[in-house]
């Protein structure tokens, strides 16, 4: 497993990472898909992009490495992405989400608790039949293009949809660091659900290629990412449209380090 040479400090279900002195990574890396969180600490306030699973306690990680105040956010209201949030009442989400929060996610909890079952390495004592899907009202609702101060440091929100109606990507120009969720990441991108667009997915490839990036961090998979990827990834895009084949049911589509689901 390839982390681009971060530190690594191994816990029994989370795996944190020192990305920079303000900023961490937090893994679980035993979810089949390696979801992937980010702390980002300023002088005033913490940041919590995505909560992950909510199989194991993310806020005991969290104070280990931050004594500030905790927003959470959300770069989608998939369950594999707001399972801790239930820990952070402060939390932010998109408003093309909101009744996702409020009973209307799309896929059913037995089928949700079944790919918990199937397709992680559980920790003893886990009970299934607890596990519920987050629901809640956020303290603010994003649309796109905030800007979020945590003191020294600031958070532009970008609306990126694509894989969700309200997907964000979180860009902190300063630092060239762009948060991408699950609108990039080396596997398989996902984007022949109902709730998927992959016209839109092709917009929001277009915005973030466009920015200055110097370190690509994703929602799953290699944290080794770099930002020609995200070049690479609009170029196909750009490819599937002109043959007619940006479009559900178009099949997967492979590319070598990364394919996507149409």
């Amino acid at each position: 497993m390839n982390t681009g040479g971060m530190n690594r400090e191994m816990e029994p279900w989370f795996t944190i990472e020192k990305i920079d002195p303000e900023t961490y990574g937090i893994s679980e890396y035993r979810h089949w898909e390696e979801t992937h969180c980010y702390l980002l600490n300023g002088t005033k306030r913490s940041l919590l992009i995505d909560t992950g699973l909510g199989i194991s306690d993310l806020r005991a990680e969290v104070v280990h490495l931050t004594g500030n105040p905790v927003t959470a956010i959300a770069t989608h209201i998939h369950w594999d992405h707001t399972g801790g949030h239930a820990s952070f009442p402060n939390f932010y989400a998109h408003a093309a989400e909101l009744p996702w929060l409020q009973g209307a996610f799309p896929l059913p909890l037995e089928a949700v608790r079944k790919m918990v079952v199937d397709r992680c390495d559980l920790p003893e004592g886990f009970r299934v039949e607890d596990y519920r899907l987050f629901q809640g009202t956020p303290a603010r609702v994003l649309t796109g293009h905030e800007r979020i101060d945590l003191g020294g440091r600031e958070i532009e929100v970008l609306h990126t949809p694509g894989h969700s109606p309200g997907h964000m990507c979180f860009w902190e120009k300063e630092r060239g660091y762009l948060w991408t969720g699950d609108l990039i990441y080396k596997g398989m991108l996902l984007a022949y659900y109902p709730s998927t667009d992959p016209a839109a997915y092709l917009a929001s490839l277009e915005a973030v290629a466009a920015l200055p990036v110097k370190r690509v961090f994703p929602g799953h998979h290699s944290l080794d990412l770099r930002p020609e990827l995200l070049l690479r990834m609009r170029d196909a895009f750009r490819r599937l449209k002109g043959e007619g084949k940006l479009r559900h049911g178009s099949g997967v589509h492979d590319y070598g380090d990364w394919s996507v689901w149409l």
